[in-house]
């Protein structure tokens, strides 16, 4: 007796053309396999009831729901034979094909195309196999190419012939787009509100606020306006491919907000070029050097639930690479506070400004400066404009691209266009003469002349002790000032005048701290 031989049928079409029928194309395949086998029944073979049919599928994938069912029986071993009606319904892919054979031959299986007789167990029916499936896939490049012709032209006609209908349209019987509402309205008010938030995250929260949804009635993702916000079939146009093809269908948004658009998009993907460092949430990381041109890295520490954050040289942390200058640490809030006002200083400063806007009329220099005057940095734009800052003891160095600030602004101002590349960069660096104070086990300051650099702790200190004098002459004192620190800080009244009033009006010696102050107070008390 023969031993049993199981068999399993795989049938597939590539479109589902036609599979409501009755009687189908993969009932038609089935058909003919099954009486295939019947014929083998000699053999020893028998039809597996289990059903394999792919309607819908391009051969030019393995990406199939039958077909991965197929492959994963075949690996437990369930299944001998794969009884197909040509080879193509298998795959149309050579690379695909040799992967099929690979799964067959680990697993003792193997697999016959009714139509064309050929034994895969033997070298001459392998190299028959191959040659089919180079016609096969050669076939479906070929199908493939006129398809994509036919595609465009179609596009030159200015026809929409496949894809996904945009939103904001509908298709007609002769594949011209017609602008649907209220979706069409929506689209307008998303470029016009893009260039009101001036960004997409901005103009997701006012879409969702305002209730706007896209045609499945949920919320905009951020991709999908990023697409809508570039999509040229807005402006009445087709694209295809590299190119663009003027269309029969209306615009929805004109050519100018278009345009003014993509500068903005354009403007803001080169700002997320110069983020790469904000997510570890320092504004100069990787800008910041020491008097030795040592990089400054950012760093914290934690005392209690207190975080502090600051800057620390490389000389600090490799003394055997880098030679240690006199700065080797500086409080970050400090020096980013000290680079952000220094930025907005010279977004203010109208005259050395109008040096680099010859190029602009009257009016539009009026217009930048005006935008400049009302623009609060942000660290994104601080991070992009700004090149590197020097810090020395009695002087810090910061260097600006300046052509990036002008073509900033001019694009905000006017809608010009955005054309700034790392060719276009001019480095304008700005002095200031300062005096880091060095604290020993503390953060450096940066005292700025003729500025007051009010420190709250001493401040604190005089009024408190001005506070308790006055309680102690009304017999009021309470006990915790009649001990201990507090108990000190009572003869801080009694300091000369002009040091008193040097602290509250800022102008302290830098080093002064609360307990240097009580040290003076103590000998003045003498």
């Amino acid at each position: 007796m023969a031993k049993k031989i199981r068999c399993a049928i795989y049938t597939r079409k590539s479109t589902e053309e036609g599979l409501e029928q009755d009687f189908n194309s993969l009932d038609a395949q089935r058909e003919a396999c099954e009486s295939y086998i019947k014929s083998q029944k000699h053999e020893g073979w028998s039809l597996l009831t289990k059903k394999y049919d792919d309607g819908g599928y391009s051969g030019g994938t393995m990406d199939r729901p039958a077909f991965k069912q197929l492959l994963h029986d075949i690996e437990n071993d369930e299944i001998d034979i794969v009884v197909v009606y040509k080879v193509d319904r298998l795959t149309r892919s050579l690379m695909d094909f040799s992967k099929i054979i690979e799964i067959l031959d680990k697993h003792n299986a193997s697999f016959v195309s009714i139509t064309q007789h050929f034994n895969t167990t033997t070298s001459m029916g392998r190299l028959t196999l191959n040659i089919l499936l180079s016609f096969a896939q050669f076939e479906r490049e070929v199908t493939g190419e006129r398809i994509r012709d036919k595609f465009e032209a179609s596009r030159k006609k200015g026809l929409w012939v496949n894809g996904a209908t945009p939103y904001g349209y509908t298709k007609d019987e002769h594949h011209i787009l017609q602008p649907q509402q209220p979706f069409a309205d929506n689209v307008k008010f998303i470029f016009e509100e893009y260039l009101k938030v001036k960004n997409v995250i901005k103009l997701k929260e006012s879409l969702n606020q305002k209730g706007i949804l896209s045609r499945t009635g949920k919320p905009f993702p951020k991709s999908n306006l990023y697409r809508m916000l570039a999509n040229k079939v807005y402006l009445g146009k087709i694209p295809h491919k590299n190119k663009v093809y003027d269309a029969l269908h209306l615009p929805i948004v004109s050519e100018e907000l278009f345009n003014a658009v993509q500068n903005l998009l354009l403007l803001n993907a080169t700002e997320r070029k110069h983020t790469t460092n904000a997510k570890i949430g320092t504004l100069l990381s990787g800008l910041l050097y020491d008097d030795k041109r040592n990089l400054m890295s950012p760093t914290y520490s934690k005392s209690g639930n207190k975080l502090y954050r600051y800057y620390i040289s490389q000389a600090l942390k490799d003394p055997s690479r880098y030679e240690r200058g006199e700065i080797t640490k500086i409080s970050a809030g400090e020096i980013e506070k000290y680079v952000k006002d220094n930025l907005t200083k010279l977004l203010q400063d109208t005259l050395f400004i109008q040096k680099y806007l010859e190029n602009y009329s009257i009016e539009q220099q009026t217009s930048i400066l005006n935008t400049m005057h009302e623009f609060s940095p942000d660290k994104v734009f601080v991070r992009t404009v700004i090149k590197r800052v020097d810090l020395n003891l009695n002087l810090i160095k910061i260097s600006y691209d300046i052509n990036y600030i002008i073509q900033y602004f001019a694009t905000l101002a006017f809608n010009a266009k955005f054309t700034y590349t790392q060719e276009d960069e001019q480095i304008y660096t700005r002095e200031q003469n300062v005096r880091i104070s060095l604290t020993p086990q503390k953060q450096n300051k940066i005292i700025i002349p003729g500025k007051a650099n009010y420190d709250m702790k001493l401040i604190q200190a005089i009024v408190k002790s001005f506070w308790y004098n006055k309680l102690g002459a009304e017999r009021r004192l309470p006990p915790e000032a009649r001990n201990g620190n507090n108990k000190r800080l009572r003869k801080l009244r009694f300091l000369p005048p002009e040091i008193i009033e040097s602290i509250m009006n800022g102008t302290q010696d830098p080093e002064l701290n609360v307990k240097k102050l009580i040290a003076m107070a103590d000998k003045y008390c003498k």
